[in-house]
C-alpha cells in the first residue's frame, strides 16, 4: 500500500475518531456535576427518569468579582470572543432591530440603550440611551414583525409600553404609550415579550410571585381579593379556569399570556411555567418557546430547569408538580387531579442553572450545523453546593425542527471557584452579520462571538 493511501486512511480514522468524541453525550448522573465539567463542546442529555431524589437545600451566595487580567470567555475552537463594551451598567435582554441596531435593556437603571456596531466589528459607533424613566425593563420586541417596524415594545415589570419607531432611530419618538397595565410585579420581575410571526398576538411571560406558592390560600374561595368573586370553591375554579391555573397572590402568574397588539383581549396560553424568563419563536414553525427557571430548596439537583415549546392550553406543573407527575412535597395531596395532566418539557437542564434569554440561529457566520439550533444563556446558581450555569449553551434540533433534548456548552469560563465568578450571562441575540452578541450583568459587559 502506498504512503499516500496510508496517509489518507490515517486522516480518515483521525477525523472519524474526532467526530465520535464530539458526539459523546453525558447522560444521567454523568450529566449532573458542576462548573468544573464545563467546556465548549460538552453535551448533556437529561430525561425525567434521571431526576435525583429530593434532598436538602444548599445555600451559598454567589460573589461576583472583577474579571482576572486578560480573562476571556471560552468558546469553541475556530471562534473568538471580543469585548464590546463595559459601559451599560447591568445589561440584560439584548435584541437586534431589523436594521441591525442592538437594543439592550438596562433593568437596574430603568432604561433601554441602543448600540450601533458595524458588521464584522465589536466596536460600537453609537452607544446611547433610547428611553429612560422605565420600570425594570426587560423584554423588547419590534412591531409589526418584519423589515419595517413601526413600534418598539418594552416590557416593564408592571406594564408593557410601546414607542413609535422607524429603522435607525436612536432616541424614542415621544413618551411611551402604556398598552398593558397592572401586571403583578412582586418577586420575579423580568417580563419577556415576543410577537407571533403574523403579528396578531403579543406573548408575555409572567413569572411566579414566590418560590413554591406556600403563601397561596388552599382554595380559591378563601382569597382576600378586593373584587367580587364568582368562584365558590376549588371544584368550581377548575371548571371555569384554564388547566392548572393558580389563584390568590399567584393569579395570572407562572403563565404565558397573550394579547392583541394594542393590549386587549388577554388570554392565558399555558400555565405552571414557574418563570418563563426567555421567549423565542422558532423559524419555519412559528412555534413559541420558553426558557424556564424552576423552583428552589428541594435539593441541589432537583428539579431540572428546562426549555420547552409551549403547547396551547398545557399545564407544566408549578407549584404542585415538576417534570411530569413528580409531586412537590410542600403541596402533597393538594391537587391529585393534576398529576396525570402535566406536560413534560423538551430540554431538561441541570438544576439551578437559571436559563434566561434564548434565540434561534439563522445566520451565516457560524458553521452550517449551527443553523436551526438555539442559544440559551444561563445566569447561574445560588441554591447548590457546586456552581452551575454561568454560561451560554446551544440546544440541538433534528432535521424536522424537533429538539433532541441535548444541550451543548458554547461559551464558558466565567466561574473562578465554587464561590466566585466574573460573569453572569443574561441576553443573547444574532446580529445581521451572523455573529452572536451576549450580555452579562455581573461586571456589566457585552461580548461578540464570531468565527475566526
Amino acid at each position: 500500500m502506498s504512503l499516500k493511501v496510508l496517509t489518507a486512511a490515517a486522516c480518515f480514522l483521525l477525523l472519524l475518531a474526532g467526530q465520535q468524541a464530539f458526539a459523546q453525550v453525558l447522560r444521567g448522573e454523568a450529566a449532573i456535576g458542576g462548573w468544573r465539567d464545563d467546556k465548549p463542546g460538552v453535551r448533556r442529555l437529561l430525561t425525567p427518569p434521571d431526576l435525583p431524589a429530593i434532598g436538602k437545600a444548599t445555600y451559598g451566595a454567589a460573589q461576583v468579582v472583577p474579571a482576572p487580567a486578560g480573562a476571556l470567555p471560552q468558546v469553541p475552537e475556530g471562534f473568538k470572543a471580543e469585548r464590546v463594551t463595559t459601559d451599560t451598567h447591568k445589561p440584560r435582554v439584548i435584541r437586534a432591530a431589523p436594521n441591525g441596531d442592538l437594543f439592550v435593556a438596562d433593568s437596574m437603571f430603568n432604561s433601554v440603550r441602543v448600540l450601533r456596531v458595524p458588521a464584522g466589528s465589536a466596536r460600537p459607533e453609537k452607544d446611547v440611551v433610547f428611553a429612560s424613566g422605565l420600570k425594570q425593563p426587560f423584554g423588547i420586541a419590534f412591531y409589526p414583525p418584519g423589515p419595517n417596524p413601526q413600534w418598539v415594545y418594552v416590557a416593564n415589570t408592571d406594564s408593557v409600553v410601546r414607542f413609535r419607531y422607524r429603522n435607525g432611530d436612536l432616541k424614542a419618538r415621544g413618551k411611551p404609550e402604556r398598552i398593558i397595565e397592572a401586571l403583578p410585579s412582586v418577586h420575579h420581575y423580568a417580563r419577556d415579550i415576543v410577537f407571533s410571526p403574523d403579528g396578531k398576538r403579543l406573548y408575555l411571560g409572567v413569572g411566579s410571585g414566590s418560590n413554591a406558592a406556600l403563601d397561596m390560600f388552599p382554595e380559591p374561595h378563601w382569597t382576600m381579593h378586593p373584587e367580587p368573586r364568582n368562584v365558590a370553591d376549588l371544584a368550581e375554579w377548575v371548571k371555569t379556569k384554564p388547566l392548572g391555573a393558580a389563584w390568590d397572590t399567584e393569579e395570572l402568574r407562572a403563565n404565558v399570556l397573550s394579547f392583541d397588539p394594542d393590549g386587549r383581549n388577554m388570554r392565558i396560553v399555558a400555565t405552571g411555567l414557574r418563570n418563563c424568563e426567555g421567549m423565542a419563536i422558532q423559524p419555519g414553525t412559528a412555534q413559541l418557546w420558553c426558557a424556564v427557571n424552576e423552583r428552589d430548596e428541594i435539593g441541589d439537583n432537583t428539579p431540572f430547569e428546562y426549555v420547552t415549546h409551549v403547547v396551547e392550553g398545557a399545564f407544566y406543573g408549578w407549584p404542585w408538580y415538576y417534570i411530569g407527575g413528580n409531586e412537590d412535597p410542600r403541596h402533597a395531596g393538594q391537587r391529585p387531579d393534576l398529576k396525570d395532566k402535566v406536560t413534560v418539557p423538551d430540554v431538561m437542564m441541570m438544576a439551578h442553572s437559571a436559563p434566561l434569554q434564548m434565540t434561534f440561529y439563522q445566520g451565516d457566520n457560524f458553521p452550517a450545523e449551527y443553523r436551526g439550533s438555539a442559544f440559551v444563556t444561563m445566569h447561574g446558581s445560588w441554591n447548590r453546593a457546586q456552581r452551575t450555569g454561568y454560561k451560554v449553551v446551544r440546544l440541538l434540533f433534528d432535521a424536522n425542527g424537533k429538539a433532541t433534548g441535548e444541550y451543548e456548552d458554547f461559551m464558558t469560563g466565567f466561574v473562578i471557584s465554587d464561590t466566585q465568578m466574573w460573569g453572569r450571562p443574561v441576553g443573547v441575540t444574532v446580529a445581521r452579520d451572523g455573529s452572536l452578541f451576549v450580555t452579562e450583568d455581573g461586571n456589566g459587559t457585552i461580548w461578540r462571538v464570531s468565527r475566526r
